[in-house]
């Protein structure tokens, strides 16, 4: 292959803020940064006239440098960069930086042997003699007078801009150089969060941004709560100025950034509503097959893009320390690795989730848990997922779920060690494999599927009072005519009826009593418990009529998933059951499970 021939003296274009277009560089050193937890790259590049040191990798090409591709001598087209003004100290003054943000590599160091031409550092005064006239200041983003406040911060904000003639990019920030504006994407914002203890009470809310760059997160307290967290839109862009820049936490803070941003008085905000923002990326994922959560750390911080193959029921948690209720909703999510994973959501995300078309969903920064040898993946605060997202990733994960691919899985990374695997396991077990098995034995309990038919329902009982408050499900106190919660400490004149429904089902080798809770029971009958529990006491009285209210459950078959966990009552022991999900068959998966069962019985189908 022939050498590639350089872009002779662009590095003077360059770094006097022209814009040369695609240039061609001989990369002739690379050096680690020191400090910070992630990886950055120093380059020295050359045009065949000038050199330049002042040359950075952004971090999403840093697999260029530890697959030792970009070795001495390299020859590069840059295919997009930009630069940056950065307080250099030796100079007592500014010095411009290029960040290269794509590249295609012409020519292997080993095959070009050599460095081109007999270059020179570029000097800092030529840089500042050739420099050119100031250009014509950008477009005045849109304002919103109401929010924003002051003009004084729009002429703040177009004089920092016109001071450093460009717009900083986020990986060249550090606490070293307050002179710079950003120009970047709202990727999310966190629900505001409130905090009392010893040194006081207040309140923060926290916001992602992303350019070409990179991405940082910026955090609000107090007083800037009220001021941004209305105006703060999602995917919308935003010129930002004046922030205090700190090292990131990152007990906290998931995104790829040695560095975090508070908001403060003098902060400067500005969104840009008329220009076009196509070349500021949206959210930047770095996506791993699901198979390969199985192999990393518990609390690592992954993003994942797959088909939500199922959706478990809303599930209360209430915490031992603040006895506040969180409510919580388990996905089980597939892609092309042939894996699935359990990801759970929390909160009004769980609430609201419809999981019934199967929909893609892209996740950045979900959080690795691991209990009792099973893995999953939690939504939590930094955490941003979108559901059928317009990406090539996302395009290609349904393609492979809708011709079927789903029913190669096999790796269940989120099985449990021992067990039969999470709530949402995929396995399937009767009720005779059940006890041959001991399950529910455990210090844990256990969790299987099995498709049984509904014999009896106790309808005495199935429907209990309860506390009226939105976030609690206590059995109320009836003192006739009012209601009294131990729980809240409240009295009220109504209730909440909630169904706690005992069933027995069957399948083809026993039957059992199942414990089957509200969400679940409303689901089946397509009736709210207030519903039935009206219909029950029209028929008061009546023989037969607290069971004739769920005589439409009786024979009707489902596919159960069930969990196992053996209580002590009194003296004796039983094993509990109690079901988490229970959905209609689905006659051409079931059908897929049966042919599953007969080739690994018969060894038919088996290559």
């Amino acid at each position: 292959m022939p050498i590639a021939s350089l872009t002779t003296g662009c590095i003077q274009s360059i770094m006097t803020g022209i814009d040369v277009e695609q240039p061609v560089l001989q990369i002739l050193g690379t050096k680690r940064i020191a400090g910070g937890e992630n990886e950055r790259f120093r380059l020295l590049v050359s045009d065949g006239k000038y050199l330049n040191s002042f040359a950075m990798l952004a971090t999403q090409l840093n697999v260029l440098q530890n697959n030792d591709q970009l070795k001495e001598n390299t020859i590069v087209r840059v295919d997009k960069y930009t630069t940056s003004m950065v307080n250099n100290k030796s100079d007592k003054g500014d010095k411009r930086v290029m960040i290269i943000l794509a590249l295609t590599i012409l020519n292997d160091g080993k095959d070009v042997g050599h460095k081109i031409g007999n270059p020179q550092a570029f000097n800092s005064s030529e840089q500042t003699s050739s420099a050119p006239a100031p250009a014509a200041p950008p477009p005045k983003p849109a304002m919103n007078n109401n929010n924003y406040g002051r003009n004084q911060a729009n002429q703040s904000m177009n004089q920092t801009i016109n001071s450093n003639h460009l717009i900083s990019p986020i990986a060249s920030l550090s606490p070293y150089n307050n002179k710079w504006v950003i120009k970047v994407r709202l990727m999310a914002k966190s629900a505001v969060r409130t905090w009392n203890n010893a040194k006081g009470e207040g309140k923060l809310f926290s916001m992602d941004f992303c350019d070409q760059s990179g991405e940082i997160r910026a955090t609000a307290f107090r007083d800037d709560v009220d001021k941004y967290y209305d105006m703060m839109k999602p995917d919308s862009i935003y010129m930002i100025s004046k922030c205090q820049l700190k090292a990131a936490n990152k007990q906290f803070n998931t995104l790829k950034n040695d560095y975090e941003m508070t908001f403060s008085s003098d902060t400067i905000l500005q969104e840009c509503e008329e220009e076009d923002d196509n070349a500021i990326p949206t959210v930047q994922y770095n996506f791993i097959p699901i198979s390969q959560v199985a192999e990393m750390a518990e609390k690592s911080v992954v993003d994942i893009c797959g088909v939500v193959k199922e959706v478990g029921e809303i599930v209360h948690i209430t915490s031992k320390t603040t006895n506040k209720e969180f409510k919580k909703r388990e996905l089980i999510v597939v892609d092309q690795s042939e894996a699935s994973v359990a990801l759970q959501i929390w909160g009004e995300d769980a609430v609201n989730f419809d999981g019934h078309i199967q929909p893609v969903i892209a996740v950045k920064g979900a959080r690795l848990s691991e209990f009792n040898g099973a893995k999953s993946l939690s939504i939590g605060n930094g955490s941003v997922y979108k559901l059928n997202p317009d990406i090539s990733e996302g395009h290609k994960v349904r393609g492979w779920f809708d011709n079927g691919g789903a029913d190669n899985v096999t790796n269940f990374i989120s099985a449990r060690v021992g067990g039969t695997g999470g709530p949402m396991s995929t396995e399937w077990l009767s009720f005779f494999d059940v006890r041959a098995r001991n399950l529910g034995n455990g210090d844990k309990p256990d969790y299987f599927q099995t498709k049984a038919t509904v014999q009896m329902v106790r309808g005495q009982n199935a429907i209990y009072k309860a506390c009226p408050s939105p976030d609690c499900n206590k059995k109320v106190v009836d003192e006739g005519e009012t209601f009294r919660c131990e729980k809240c400490n409240i009295t009220s004149h109504t209730y909440k009826a909630r169904f706690l429904l005992n069933m027995s089902i069957a399948d083809w080798t026993s039957n059992r009593w199942i414990t089957c809770f509200n969400e679940l029971v409303e689901n089946m009958m397509g009736k709210s418990a207030s519903e039935v529990d009206a219909e029950m006491q029209a028929s008061a009285g009546q023989e037969g009529g607290e069971n004739e209210a769920f005589s439409k459950l009786f024979f009707q078959t489902y596919i159960f998933k069930l969990r196992c966990k053996v209580e002590t009552y009194g003296d004796s022991q039983r094993n509990k059951f109690t079901a988490v999900a229970a959905t209609p068959i689905n006659y051409k998966e079931y059908n897929k499970h049966l042919i599953g069962d007969l080739s690994r019985l018969t060894g038919i189908g088996k290559n």
